[in-house]
């Protein structure tokens, strides 16, 4: 661990300060905060001397109190930190955290009142959040607003989604600020049980370039206690305003002071390689604070789920009658429609299947009682977690996973019933663990229970975690879907593994999410933590999942591949059917040998919404694997592989798209092929429209 070195500035509490202004240990970043004329904190970013973030008001509006204006510099500390930490798995087996930072303490009388603001400018990008300190006269704050602003001096490009309080699976577009509200109307495809944003609104993770070529990631790090932030966005002023995800009487937050916000995050390069290789949100989170993290294993799994959802006439319900109807109390006494593949029979083919191919893990979705009574009538909502469906075994299931080397996952669909979840939720982790499972997908759909909250909102953000807290306590890791974006609060709790929170891999089954969907995810969604993408999809023809349809999932098999490179995550789903997967055992086989878990990434080219390519090597051995995808475009990837050591040879085994394959009309072609390389080689990889290449390199003696 490096030193952490302190100074600091006092004054009177009656006296003015000047302004305070500091630089990243670069000096590539320059931060300027002052309080203007109305007695309003302001600050200023600067990237090798030009403008990233012009002159922009910060403070909160609480109910009882304001925190925006009245206000003095009454005095500053500084430090400068550089230490590294280890993760419990990532991108890195090391982490380096290097800031300086900058508290600027301020004081308004009339009522009187504290404020601190911390800035941690880091060599790529900022972060900063208020600190409310005990107060004379108001410890609760009934918070209505964040008057945090980012002014940017030009019309920049943005890759954006619409704002909205439920859900996050909306596809992005590439705008300038000029042209946002026009293509936000067209973009805000509302789900039925979604709240969108008034007015021009957008969400984050988000990011903007200039057309200097100055990319600036801007998201939240850290976020506890307190609602996401989406962003109001002044088209012609080119600011963009905080927007907190309010309750339904319209309050953004219930505060107990003292209290931290989470920070304000502005990931800042002129090479948008640093943008994807960024660890700033994660150094913004708390360390690890689970003692033991060796019941923590990163995984791949296969699941009953697909054939439930692309169309295949199967159902998550047992019956297609329901519990409710007079006379009936139980499950038993309904009749099994026949079309329930989370049944025993079932589940075991795939236990085989993933011992035959060494897959960590099964994911059975539609196990347990209360599918019926959603599916009918959707008001009820109400799922047991310690009820199995007749035709599903629990008992038989673990010993014949057990005897495999498999790791059964749950289901835990709420069907946005937390308030009943939390309740059932010490019963629900009890009988996961008598029953052998030790992880845990979680679900939201639709509109929160509590009603008067929604997916992103302060109550939920709580919810949430404490769930993970409490999967914690029983040794239960979680992948959650429809929650609140994630913020980097993997590394406090690295049991939360995963989290769907954008459009995921499913709508690939539908055909809606183009080749550029996945260029555009790392930049942002997955800048707060690993998204659960359901990679691996081999049959892309939409008619094999939905009769009557024609037309082609964006990607190529060779993509997909590439995916588990370009999308990490440790814990990665083999989305497709098992019978898909022996179709084309040669090129499933990088999906057997691909790691979940890196010691070391290295991004070789990037340009968002258009192409991405990443070598990371395995932490478990010397290999080392390459991923790269572009849009619908044709293009060669340049491969430089100077990062591996000088004087070793390695054999790269490329699966790569054939010379003749497209995503719309031939997506299955594919080619496999042997090199011999070293560190000085650059291999020219030719990636079809909606492509991609998977490359391993295994170390070879000399």
């Amino acid at each position: 661990m490096r030193p952490i070195t302190f100074s600091s500035l006092f004054a009177a509490a009656t006296l003015s300060m000047a302004a305070a202004s500091i630089n990243s240990p670069s000096g590539n970043l320059t931060l300027d905060v002052d309080v203007n004329a109305a007695g309003t904190p302001v600050y200023s970013l600067a990237y090798k001397g030009k403008p990233v973030v012009t002159e922009s008001a910060l403070g909160l509006e609480g109910k009882e109190v304001s925190f925006a204006s009245g206000f003095a510099l009454t005095g500053t500390d500084t430090a400068t930190v550089d230490r590294s930490w280890q993760p419990v798995w990532g991108e890195y087996a090391t982490v380096r955290d290097h800031f300086r930072e900058l508290a600027v303490h301020l004081h308004a009388s009339d009522p009187d009142r504290y404020l601190t603001l911390r800035f941690r400018v880091f060599d790529d990008g900022l972060g900063f959040r208020y600190e409310m300190p005990m107060q004379d006269n108001a410890n609760y704050v009934t918070l209505m607003k964040e008057n945090t602003q980012f002014r940017f001096d030009a019309d920049h490009t943005l890759f954006c989604i619409p704002g909205d309080y439920d859900t996050d699976e909306f596809l992005f577009s590439e705008v300038r600020f000029s042209g946002l509200e026009d293509v936000l109307a067209k973009r805000r495809g509302r789900h039925s049980e979604s709240q969108a944003a008034e007015g021009t609104v957008i969400q984050t993770p988000m990011l903007l370039k200039t057309d200097d070529g100055i990319y600036i990631s801007l998201h939240e790090a850290a976020l506890v206690g307190y609602p996401a932030m989406l962003l109001d966005v002044d088209c012609p002023a080119h600011t963009m305003s905080a927007h907190l995800a309010p309750d339904r009487l319209g309050v953004s937050a219930y505060l107990q002071l003292p209290v931290n916000t989470p920070w304000r995050t502005l990931i800042v390069s002129d090479d948008a390689r640093d943008i994807l290789a960024s660890q700033l949100v994660l150094n913004l989170n708390e360390p690890c604070k689970i003692e033991d993290t060796s019941w923590i294993k990163p995984m791949k799994f296969v699941g009953v789920w697909w054939e439930m959802f692309t169309g295949h006439v199967k159902t998550w319900a047992y019956s297609d009658h329901y519990r409710a109807k007079p006379g009936v109390t139980d499950y038993s006494a309904l009749p099994s429609n026949g079309r329930h593949p989370a049944n025993t029979a079932n589940v075991m083919k795939y236990i085989d299947f993933a011992s035959k191919h060494g897959i960590d893990g099964v994911l059975v979705e539609g196990w347990n009682e209360g599918w019926e009574d959603w599916c009918s009538y959707r008001k009820n909502r109400q799922f047991l977690f310690d009820k199995a469906y007749p035709d599903f075994d629990v008992d038989s299931l673990r010993r014949y996973a057990e005897a495999r080397g498999v790791q059964l996952i749950m289901h835990h669909e709420t069907a946005a019933n937390a308030a009943d979840y939390e309740r059932q939720l010490d019963r629900a982790f009890s009988f996961m663990k008598q029953n052998g499972y030790n992880a845990v997908k979680t679900g939201y759909v639709g509109a929160i229970i509590p009603r008067s909250e929604h997916h992103t909102s302060q109550w939920m953000v709580d919810h949430v975690k404490h769930v993970i807290e409490r999967a914690a306590d029983y040794q239960i890791m979680v992948d959650s879907h429809e929650a609140p974006r994630p913020t980097g609060l993997c590394r406090t709790y690295p049991n939360w593994l995963a989290q769907e929170s954008a459009r995921g891999g499913e709508y690939e089954a539908m055909g809606t999410n183009p080749p550029s969907h996945t260029c555009i995810l790392p930049f942002t969604r997955l800048k707060g933590g690993p998204m659960d993408y359901t990679p691996g999809l081999f049959e892309t023809r939409l008619s094999y999942y939905n009769e009557g349809k024609t037309g082609q999932a964006g990607t190529t098999l060779a993509r997909q591949l590439a995916l588990y490179l370009t999308m990490p995550s440790p814990m990665q789903m083999a989305c497709d059917l098992p019978e898909n997967y022996e179709r084309f055992p040669d090129a499933f086989k990088f999906i057997e040998d691909v790691p979940v878990d890196w010691s070391d990434s290295r991004y070789l080219e990037a340009e968002p919404n258009h192409y991405i390519t990443v070598a990371r090597q395995d932490k478990h051995s010397n290999d080392w694997y390459i991923g790269a995808i572009t849009d619908d475009n044709a293009r060669e990837a340049v491969i430089d592989l100077s990062f591996l050591p000088k004087g070793r040879k390695y054999e790269a085994t490329i699966y790569e798209d054939a010379k003749n394959a497209h995503w719309k009309n031939n997506p299955q072609a594919y080619n496999i092929r042997t090199a011999m390389v070293d560190s000085r080689s650059k291999l020219r990889q030719r990636l079809a429209p909606g492509g991609g290449s998977a490359i391993r390199l295994t170390p070879k003696d000399n």
